[in-house]
């Protein structure tokens, strides 16, 4: 029940919102009564809950007069609960303390809670019963004042006093009659954990933000996952993501939506910068409402946490999490909460969240705001209002394009552009490119600072040197500098510091300003002492300027091919790298260098020279001990090297779009080559045969070697190579029958090619789960084994466009997940298919010979027969309740499906147009 009579005074109400109030509840009653019963215990249930309840301490001492103070205590009063009892109305105090509390509903917007203690609210109202002595002496007491004004007053006082019981006797209220034992605890819990809990429910918020933009759609997830599923479930929740983004807004603004539900919280905030036996003794005070608590070890402290919270529903907030530690000492376990507790986390970190001992129920990855929220948010900060002001909406875009949606950037700069003009705000732009603001940067700079040496470097690396490159092949990279750079990329990923997405690596662009800030010193030392260059005007300062030192550990220098550099800034000396002792990653494009090549430094690790103009790498380069990864692509190279040179640590050669190129270099002398990149030499005939004395050989992509014919033939007998391409090799035309000794064959892929003959020993690649014939371009169908019983692990055949009538048996091939037949032409009937268990994809669009399809596995999901104009017949779909997708558009002579309705909640996609049945 509550207080519904507002409307008389909503503009008084809706202006009370900006009063500064200093109680929640001021407690009107009979001490005489209730002091040491109801009113007591109400009082200190609104303690314990958090509330400023104000409760008068003097009423034994009470004169005539009301003291002034508890007329302001009353005004200062969000709520008024006011204990009607048997004496109430015997204490003029009380009743001039009633008349004040109306008043302050009708001028303030209070709301006021009537509790009837043991009294009929019909005799506050008519002040009979109960109430009609107590009005009797009042009144005897005018007709005994000899004084006409004094008489006069006390008149209009009992009115008012009459006035206001029953006004407040007409509000909604509590009535607790004489008869309802053991329903006082009942009625206060329902008065402080529902009614005041709705009326207050700011009461004890945290702050969250100046504007709050875009909070409430990004936490409704969380709330709602809170509130769902058993409402006596321990729930715990993880919100994780990079420093800046707002996590602990998020979590302020979640804990101010659902507190109200819970008596005992406790917001540990920014956990990170306290031990643990301090923040074990901080969530122990906010639950028991103590001031201390006496908690010497940490095994102390889980021991008191379980034995006073596993009985109390608590919702506890852990904020800036970094140390698992910290969570198993706070939270280790679901059995230390009682039922329907609610536990949140943030963290940079993503790994912490899967390491607790209390597994979290859900994780979710804060994200950046979208263009719209940060213009918005931006606005407020910079300007006060949700839109920039006239003449600055393209400089604010410029802004919040700088701060890539991170709200701690937006607020910084929104700040710091208040009542600046145009021309201030350019020079600040202008300024930011070059100098970070350190208030965005301090903040960001906290995860980096908490990685470890290894870490750093992997992050530093990236974040100048790979950004946009496939993860995959950085780790290679960075592992060739012995970084373990898998785990390590794993690890920044899971703390925020970079995404990986389409197994792409990227990152903030405000962590990549950091990243160079820190290794620049903030330009404190000139760029020939930093650990790494990637800025061009300053490579080409240090280059030419020698200036480089033994401090450089990597260099980048890219000239776009559509802005073609000019004939002095392009060449460089390679002396100018003889200083750089510890360079250990050099990416040049379009970069020329002339000179020795015996300077170039003895430690490097990757070497990426794109458009390289060399014809052939000299003699001098090849003293080159720790090379692990050279990619010299898009170059002018004829020939690589001659004759045999060693490179014993090389595990990656990459010679892609070398279109000049018409002989591979001489393999011989590298010991440890694991893949070996051609693709896109268009005029490679020739691979060397030493290709076949490679033991550790892995991936030979030969895609777009449009004149190569055929490889040595020692090649076929390599026991490590696991993947063979040989897409759009145009020319090739034989896979010979040894093709049966590469027993680590994992993928072959010979679409595009000329190829005549499928050996038999095919079926000897027990490793082999790709194969892929498509597009033959022979002027004879492909000849296939009879049966490709033995490729046991295949999971995809790829045969689309051959010209056989009949596929080769695929009896035993139990794992084959996916089968494509599309566009061959001359198939006229399918091998058995039902004991192709696994089989989930088959495509056989556009077979116009097909007639028949005779069986499908039951597991199949998709079945493409779209344009086979001769279809006639389809198997029982009785049992296809696997299936998504139909598509037979267009196979006109197709007459019925058999029992499709029976798969029909399977599906989520049919296609039948042009079909009539």
């Amino acid at each position: 029940m509550v207080d519904t009579a507002m409307t008389t005074h909503e503009a008084s109400s809706s202006s009370s919102k900006s009063k500064l109030w200093n109680y929640d509840v001021f407690l009107s009653f009979s001490g005489v009564d209730t002091r040491n019963g109801f009113t007591g215990h109400l009082h200190a249930a609104l303690t314990d809950r958090g509330y400023q309840a104000y409760i008068d301490e003097d009423d034994l001492e009470r004169g005539e007069e009301i003291k002034e103070e508890l007329f302001r205590a009353i005004e200062e009063a969000r709520i008024s609960i006011i204990v009607f009892s048997k004496s109430y109305a015997d204490s003029s105090w009380c009743l001039d303390e009633l008349v004040k509390i109306m008043e302050c509903r009708y001028k303030l917007g209070q709301r006021v809670l009537p509790i009837f203690y043991h009294v009929d609210p019909s005799h506050v109202r008519k002040q009979n019963g109960d109430l009609a002595q107590a009005f009797q002496k009042h009144e005897e007491g005018i007709r005994e004042e000899k004084d006409d004004k004094e008489h006069e007053a006390k008149q209009e006082r009992v009115k008012q006093w009459r006035k206001a019981l029953t006004e407040a006797a007409n509000l909604s209220g509590q009535h607790l009659q004489i008869t309802d034992n053991g329903r006082e605890a009942k009625l206060i819990r329902e008065i402080v954990g529902k009614i005041i809990t709705e009326w207050l429910p700011s009461t004890n918020e945290l702050n969250v933000a100046k504007h709050p933009v875009g909070i409430n759609s990004r936490v409704q997830d969380i709330i709602n996952h809170l509130s769902g599923g058993g409402s006596n479930d321990v729930v715990m929740v993880g919100i994780w993501g990079m420093g800046g983004l707002g996590k602990t807004t998020a979590a302020k603004a979640i804990y101010n939506q659902i507190h109200h539900k819970f008596q005992f919280k406790s917001f540990l905030a920014n956990v990170s910068e306290y031990d643990l036996v301090d923040l074990q003794g901080k969530l122990v005070s906010d639950i028991l409402k103590q001031t201390e608590s006496k908690i010497s070890s940490v095994d102390g402290g889980i021991s008191l946490i379980k034995n006073h919270l596993q009985r109390r529903s608590v919702l506890v907030i852990i904020d800036n999490v970094d140390k698992v530690e910290q969570l198993n000492a706070i939270a280790g376990n679901r059995d230390w909460f009682g039922r329907g507790s609610k536990i949140i986390i943030t963290t940079r970190d993503e790994r912490l969240l899967k390491q607790v001992n209390m597994k979290v129920d859900k994780t979710y990855p804060l994200r950046e705001m979208n263009e719209e929220e940060a213009l918005k948010l931006f606005s407020w900060h910079a300007f006060g209002n949700s839109w920039p002001n006239e003449g600055y909406l393209e400089l604010s875009k410029e802004v919040v394009s700088y701060c890539g949606g991170l709200p701690l950037a937006l607020e910084v700069l929104g700040s710091s552009m208040i009542e600046r003009t145009p021309t201030e705000w350019k020079s600040q732009l202008e300024k930011l490119k070059k100098i970070p603001d350190e208030g965005i940067m301090k903040p960001l700079r906290v995860s980096f600072e908490r990685l470890d040496p290894t870490q750093k470097d992997i992050f530093l690396d990236i974040s100048c040197f790979f950004i946009g490159s496939d993860k995959d092949c950085v780790a290679k990279i960075l592992d060739g500098c012995n970084f373990f750079a898998t785990i390590g990329i794993s690890d920044l990923r899971e703390r925020c510091l970079i995404t990986v997405e389409h197994n792409k690596l990227n990152m903030h662009d405000l962590l990549r300003e950091m990243a160079k800030g820190i290794i620049s010193g903030n330009s404190r030392h000139p760029p020939g002492e930093w650990s790494r260059l990637w800025n061009r005007q300053e490579v080409i300062d240090v280059l030419r300027d020698k200036s480089g030192t033994e401090e450089v550990e990597g260099l980048a220098l890219h000239f776009p091919p559509s802005r073609a550099p000019s004939f002095n800034i392009s060449r460089f000396r390679t002396e100018a790298f003889a200083n750089m002792k510890k360079l250990r990653l050099l990416k040049l494009y379009n970069v020329q260098l002339n000179g020795e090549y015996k300077h170039l430094p003895k430690e490097l690790i990757w070497l990426c020279w794109e458009r390289c103009p060399l014809k052939s790498i000299p003699d001098d380069f090849f003293d080159q001990p720790r090379l692990v990864i050279l990619e010299i692509t898009f170059s002018k190279l004829v020939q690589v090297w001659e004759g045999s040179k060693s490179l014993e640590n090389l595990k990656i050669l990459n010679l892609s779009e070398c279109t000049d190129l018409k002989k591979s270099p001489d393999f011989s002398n590298l010991p440890n080559l694991v893949e070996l990149i051609l693709e896109g030499c268009a005029s490679l005939f020739e691979i060397h045969p030493s290709i076949g004395h490679l033991k550790k050989l892995s991936l030979v992509n030969l895609t777009g070697c449009q004149n190569l014919i055929s490889l040595p033939g020692d090649f076929y007998k390599s026991k490590s190579v696991q993947a063979l391409v040989l897409l759009q090799c145009r020319q090739f035309s034989e896979l010979p029958e040894d093709l049966g000794q590469m027993i680590s064959l994992r993928i072959l892929e010979a679409s595009y090619t000329a190829i005549r003959k499928v050996p038999r020993s095919t079926v000897r690649l027990k490793n082999l789960i790709h194969l892929s014939l498509a597009f033959v371009q022979s002027k004879f169908p492909i000849q296939f084994p009879d049966s490709l019983h033995g490729l046991d692990t295949s999971r995809n055949l790829d045969f689309l466009f051959n010209d056989f009538h009949t596929p080769p048996s695929l009896s035993g091939l139990s794992k084959l997940k996916s089968l494509r037949l599309s566009n061959c032409y001359n198939l006229h009937t399918l091998p058995s298919l039902s004991d192709l268990t696994k089989l989930e994809s088959l495509w056989l669009d556009n077979c116009f010979w097909l007639h028949t399809i005779y069986d499908l596995p039951t597991n199949l999901k998709c079945l493409d027969a779209s344009y086979c104009s001769r279809l006639v017949t389809m198997p029982n779909f009785s049992k296809m309740s696997n299936m998504r997708g139909l598509y037979v558009r267009d196979s006109r002579a197709l007459t019925e499906v058999p029992d499709l309705d029976k798969s029909l909640n399977s599906m989520t996609w049919i296609d039948m147009r042009e079909i009539d049945f």
